[in-house]
């Protein structure tokens, strides 16, 4: 039967950290580091004197699944020198914590209040310890790596009968004390038969009521099966670790790549290097692709390639070898090199304005299937798909069925099929969501300012084509047409302000849109052409090129600027998608409320 249940049993503390100590339970690879600083660790050993409950530990059975590369908790580097036979999924600082400080045999490496970097003994307060009525907070010591307190009128532990006198117990001698008990009763012997009467009274109280309860205290921990689904051991470790730290496919794939001596965090930071040099501008479009990006375009092709269904969910990607990532990353990163190319032939030069960075990954995998670049007919499929996934607003949840519906289906159809890919067949755009798109929160938004983009206007100032060069060099931003000063003056539309909508705005040089001002477009026409030292029709041609009729601006016509403006906008879509869109303008579509003017 194949070990995929857990099991759930109480572990005494002595065991568990001796496990730890000879490297029968490790750490996987993913595990981030060891963290606990002073004043946790005190709360620490103050539940364990006190018998509270510190929580359960899970770990994974080493087996087939669980193929990581693992390493010893912090501090048990020298003393770790067995196989793991368990890798702990929670409860890594705490049994840090306590192997450092119990069993090590060394100052504690922790931190202070002001995460300074210090060095602590451990020690408990023997006579506290057993006085009921002392405050508990107060029974665990933290000293300094020297062993001379700095309050508490400095008291010097550096000597074992210092430590005697002063009647604390060294907590790193709390599983092997008979060495010290015997130094404890020696030194009291010579100060008479009273005394030490009395100090071995305190002392056996003391281990039996103390030392004992360490050495007695269980720990409840899970043990997961070693046949444990890798996708199981994804959702557990996010929903049990006290940290909150979420176990992304990238980091639970590097430490089983490392297993077979491939360190993918260091190839991935070679490539995501590499992807910056596509760009010979100062951001590229890719800089936001993330190696789970990378995967998960790679989980596509692999998938593919096996000739089974096309898949890239977490699982597939948990599937995925090391030998079929090494046989696709290279293709994989021309892939995402032609798809910036693309990118930039559609108006989309920052990473800031792209519509869906989810859609890079479909894209970036059927240029890899490809493996060439496109003629003009194939480049017209690909970016009606493309301009339909982002006009239909549909990549921006549930994605991956799309992207293996995706891959097969465009590549197809840029080959030459007559079949349609779904995600054109799906996408819908209503006109009037143009009226609700005011901020770059949603795709459509984004999508649009790119269409204009990918027009080639002129800034109005300038002349100068926003391009890709003068989009970094002149910092090019979106603004409003008819100014929001002036249209608040007028009042227009104050319930859903749609003149704060994408219609209303175009992009500009910040030089230009400090000429505009607040003013009315009539007067800020006028203005550029002096300054500029251009004609109306040469300022005429600019205007046209951002789908703005001059007349309407020259008369402040606002009404029917915003009408006319709004058809053309609609048109870019409908010829970018090469479908119709739906013009019924009693809806409105959900509003995005704050400005994005810059």
């Amino acid at each position: 039967m194949p070990d995929t249940g857990y099991k759930s049993e109480n572990e005494d503390l002595p065991k568990v950290l001796g496990q730890v100590a000879d490297g029968s339970a490790q750490l996987p690879e993913f595990q981030r580091d060891w963290r606990w600083d002073d004043d946790r660790i005190r709360s620490l050993l103050t539940s364990i004197f006190l018998s509270y409950p510190v929580g359960a530990v899970m770990m994974l059975k080493v087996g087939d699944e669980a193929r990581f590369k693992y390493r010893p908790l912090e501090g048990a580097q020298d003393t770790a020198t067995e196989d793991a036979d368990r890798l702990i999924l929670d409860g890594q600082q705490r049994l840090t914590s306590l192997f450092q400080s119990l069993l090590s045999g060394k100052p504690v490496d922790t931190r202070d209040q002001r995460k300074k970097n210090i060095k602590r003994w451990y020690y408990i307060d023997m006579e506290k310890a057993l006085d009921e009525e002392a405050d508990r907070e107060e029974v665990i010591l933290s000293v300094p790596m020297n062993r001379i307190e700095k309050i508490r009128n400095g008291r010097d532990f550096s000597k074992t009968e210092y430590e005697h006198a002063e009647m604390v117990f060294p907590l790193s001698r709390i599983f092997s004390y008979d060495s010290w008990s015997a130094g404890y009763r020696k030194f009291w012997s010579n100060e008479g038969m009273e005394m030490l009467l009395k100090k071995d009274a305190t002392w056996e109280e003391f281990r039996t009521k103390v030392l004992e309860r360490f050495k007695n205290y269980d720990i409840p921990v899970i043990t997961l099966g070693r046949d444990t689904p890798l996708e199981a051991v994804c959702q557990v470790f996010e929903k049990v670790n006290t940290g909150g730290m979420t176990l992304d496919v990238f980091e639970l794939l590097t430490a089983m790549f490392a297993a077979d001596k491939f360190n993918l965090r260091k190839d991935w930071k070679n490539r995501k290097e590499e992807m910056k040099g596509f760009s010979a501008f100062k951001r590229s479009v890719l800089d936001n692709v993330s190696g789970r990006d990378f995967l998960q375009a790679a989980t596509l092709l692999a998938t593919q390639r096996r000739g089974n269904a096309i898949r890239c969910n977490r699982a597939d990607m948990l599937n995925l070898t090391l030998t079929e990532y090494q046989d696709w990353a290279d293709l994989l990163m021309e892939g995402f090199k032609r798809a910036e190319v693309f990118l930039h032939s559609e108006g989309i030069f920052d990473p800031d304005f792209l519509p869906y960075g989810s859609q890079l990954i479909p894209l970036a995998a059927i240029y890899t299937v490809l493996g060439r670049d496109l003629n003009q007919s194939e480049h017209e499929r690909l970016a009606r798909w493309y301009w339909c996934g982002v006009f239909g607003e549909l990549y921006g949840s549930a994605t991956e069925s799309r992207f293996a519906n995706d891959l097969p289906e465009v590549v197809e159809w840029i080959r030459g099929g007559d079949r349609v890919p779904q995600t054109v067949e799906d996408a819908v755009f209503s006109a009037p969501r143009l009226l609700s798109l005011k901020t770059r929160n949603s795709a459509a938004y984004k999508g649009m300012y790119s269409l204009l983009l990918r027009k080639g206007p002129k800034d109005w100032m300038t002349g100068v084509e926003i391009s890709i060069q003068h989009y970094f060099d002149r910092n090019v931003h979106i603004h409003h047409i008819f100014p929001r000063k002036w249209c608040e003056s007028k009042r227009l539309d104050e319930k859903k302000k749609m003149w704060n909508s994408i219609v209303n705005k175009t992009p500009l040089t910040s030089s230009t849109n400090q000429q505009i001002g607040g003013s009315a477009p009539s007067k800020y026409t006028a203005d550029i052409e002096k300054k500029a030292d251009i004609t109306a029709e040469v300022l005429d041609k600019h205007l046209d090129l951002h789908c703005i009729d001059p007349d309407h601006l020259r008369n402040d016509e606002y009404d029917e600027f915003f009408k006319a403006r709004k058809q053309a906008l609609t048109a870019l879509i409908v010829q970018a998608m090469g479908k119709r869109a739906v013009t019924d303008d009693l809806e409105e579509g959900e509003d995005d409320e704050d400005d994005d003017e810059e």
